[in-house]
């Protein structure tokens, strides 16, 4: 009997311990406000846009940033994440003019800047796509903590990756993830709050 106490306790202090972690992870990562204790998420980048200029982080400073990671040939979440944004800066109005979404492809190969132009466009000409050599790519990728690989062989391959929105804010320093399931009038909401 008194094994099963020790037990129980044990449990209830792992769990407590977990739930402890957990709670702060989400403090330091979800949370806007002081970044004191907070992963380094973003950064400077150098890449191309769908005109074949090279921009950087410091070509969007002054806006607030909804940058997302994906692929031109992505089935079914990059698609999803698109048109939410759209629907967002829909939902914004004149206050839109305040938000640049970026969209940054994790398939240099594949994804040229007119490919990625014309991409963007079928969702939202506010919505700026941008691309690199895979050196770049990686590199920024690195910087906001993003996951990607390539999954199969041949043309067909596909790409797997990570689905968070980033926000950034118009002095460049990261400020919040948002959820890739976020409605558009959800997102929209979010991003009212912060301008």
């Amino acid at each position: 009997m008194r094994l099963h106490r020790i037990a129980i306790a044990i449990s209830v202090i792992c769990a407590a311990l977990a739930i402890a972690i957990v709670i702060g992870w989400y403090r330091v990562v979800y949370l806007p406000g002081d970044t004191a204790g907070r992963p380094s998420v973003g950064g400077p980048f150098t890449l191309v846009d769908g005109d074949g200029r090279t921009v950087t982080d410091q070509t969007y400073r002054g806006k607030w940033l909804v940058v997302y990671f994906g692929f031109t040939f992505c089935p079914d979440a990059c698609p999803t994440a698109l048109n939410t944004i759209a629907g967002a800066l829909d939902a914004l109005g004149p206050e839109a003019a305040r938000i640049q979404p970026l969209f940054i492809t994790i398939d240099p190969d594949r994804d040229t800047p007119p490919v990625m132009k014309q991409y963007v466009a079928a969702f939202d000409d506010r919505i700026v796509g941008l691309t690199g050599t895979p050196q770049q790519i990686a590199a920024v990728a690195k910087a906001y903590r993003v996951y990607y690989q390539k999954v199969g062989d041949g043309a067909n391959y596909t790409m797997d990756h990570s689905t968070a929105l980033y926000v950034v804010g118009p002095d460049g320093r990261f400020n919040s993830l948002l959820a890739h399931d976020l409605s558009a009038d959800e997102m929209a909401k979010r991003l009212k709050d912060l301008l």
